[in-house]
């Protein structure tokens, strides 16, 4: 596996940057040191932030057509290397190939979504005058308009899907980006800066800046241009990024604990190939994975037999195999899984499957039932291969527990019964409610939101391309 080793390089004002400090970037799939990443300092920062403020100056004043001729052409160069991103991305974080290359098209496909809808949504202003809206002497028009320079922080799960849909709603409208991505996932999020240099965007336009925690984790949200900021990751990170950036725009994607309501009203095949699917694809590290069974008693018997049935037909290995269960992201996240396990069982929490590392930091699909509201699995969000099951007496305690969580991301509800369907949606507090399907980030016209620790602002293609702009209006009076 180490016989390819990728070097990454920061990208600033235009110009290709390397440090003699280096970070080693290794494999998910068995720990080999697969590559490189620079770096930065806190003056790195500094000449990026400036660089984006003064590029950012020529480029939103540039015609739209010439905006959106450059990310086409940027586009283009990237969909062309889809074999050798995803051939990059499953290596260095061990997601299933074949979803690897779905992510890619994907975000090509996004790319392309938010163009139209800048062009058919966004050139023209908001008109408010006296034929529509009554008012007398006055005509107003309501543009949206850049805000400056803008921050962009990625995860390591989806490195090319949360970094284009964070970077190219913003430039398209006319801002300029700061880009930082996780460290594990850099190596292939950094390939996005070789083709902005391809495609010739104005220098500082795109700047991608990587480097220890511990040097500019905190310097790189404190920086004074900075006019809002768009996170995916941690709760604990987005909280105190919401701390540092205040009276700016804001949009943080955090935890989750997306939860699966299974009713006795609920069709028990279907919500079992939903809940499989959809709590051990990439071996849960998904912010959507679903995170919990909150299953009625009086069908739990049935219903775990069926969850058993599924759950042997997942896949466990290579992700160049395209299985459904891959190894976590590091060792720390094993640990941590591992750990929630010994708890569940010092609470009286059964495993029913799996529970045993099967390889380097591969943990078998894990199904724990009768687990007590004390556990921390209960509570905590693993992002890992583990899900526990809870018995409700009824959909009033469901609830209950539901709402007790920290967070509000997603849940899904499996019910046949249109009354308790309503009564459910009216009452569960997420931000989205799936009905008889599994959790799940798409489509990406969807606005996309949580609420609690789960986030804050909206995502999703319209949402992210206003969440970076502000109105500016223009009142003519007769």
């Amino acid at each position: 596996m180490n016989e390819n080793f990728f070097k990454a390089s920061a990208y600033i004002n235009g110009k290709f940057v390397d440090t003699e400090d280096t970070l080693e970037v290794y494999s998910a799939i068995d720990g080999s040191c697969i590559g490189s990443l620079p770096c930065l300092k806190k003056n790195h920062v500094d000449v990026a932030y400036e660089g984006a403020n003064r590029a950012f100056k020529i480029w939103k004043n540039i015609s739209h057509e010439m905006r959106i001729r450059k990310i086409k052409e940027f586009a283009q160069i990237f969909i062309k290397e889809k074999e050798y991103l995803a051939t990059l991305m499953t290596l260095e974080i061990g997601k299933p190939y074949n979803d690897s290359i779905k992510e890619i098209e994907r975000s090509y496909e996004y790319i392309l979504e938010t163009i139209k809808i800048y062009q058919n949504e966004f050139l023209n202003p908001v008109v408010i005058n006296s034929y529509i809206h009554g008012i007398e002497g006055k005509v107003g028009k309501f543009y949206r308009e850049p805000i400056g320079v803008v921050l962009a922080i990625s995860p390591f799960n989806y490195p090319i899907n949360l970094s284009i849909s964070k970077i190219i709603p913003a430039i398209l409208f006319g801002n300029t980006v700061v880009f930082k991505p996780a460290t594990q996932g850099a190596l292939v999020a950094s390939q996005l800066a070789k083709y902005f240099e391809q495609a010739q965007i104005i220098p500082g336009v795109f700047n991608l800046v990587i480097g220890k925690g511990s040097e500019i984790g905190d310097y790189i949200v404190e920086n004074e241009r900075i006019a809002g900021a768009t996170f995916t990751g941690s709760t604990t990170i987005g909280k105190k990024i919401a701390q540092k950036i205040t009276m700016k725009p804001l949009v943080l994607e955090m935890g989750g604990k997306d939860v699966a309501i299974v009713s006795k009203f609920a069709n028990l095949e279907l919500a079992a190939k939903e809940i499989i699917k959809g709590a051990y694809n990439f071996s849960g590290q998904r912010c959507t994975a679903i995170k919990r069974i909150l299953v009625q008693e009086e069908i739990s018997y049935d219903f775990i037999k069926l969850l058993k049935d599924e759950i042997w037909k997942l896949t466990v290995g290579d992700p160049f195999q395209n299985v459904d269960v891959v190894p976590l992201i590091d060792k720390k996240t094993l640990d941590y899984n591992l750990d929630l396990i010994n708890d569940a069982i010092s609470y009286g929490g059964q495993i029913i499957h799996g529970g045993k590392v099967i390889g380097y930091n591969l943990l078998e699909p894990t199904l724990i039932d009768n687990v007590s509201l004390k556990s921390r699995i209960a509570w905590e969000e693993p992002f890992g291969p583990l899900l526990p099951i809870i018995h409700v007496k009824n959909m009033e305690e469901a609830i209950q527990i539901t709402n007790d969580s920290e967070y509000g991301l997603q849940g899904s509800i499996f019910s046949e019964n249109k009354e308790e369907i309503e009564m459910l949606v009216k009452n569960i507090e997420t931000g989205t409610i799936n009905i008889n399907r599994s959790s799940s980030r798409g489509p990406d016209i969807f606005p996309f939101t949580g609420i609690k620790n789960s986030g804050f602002g909206v995502q999703g293609i319209r949402d992210s391309l206003l969440a970076m702009t502000r109105i500016k209006g223009v009142v003519y009076n007769d």
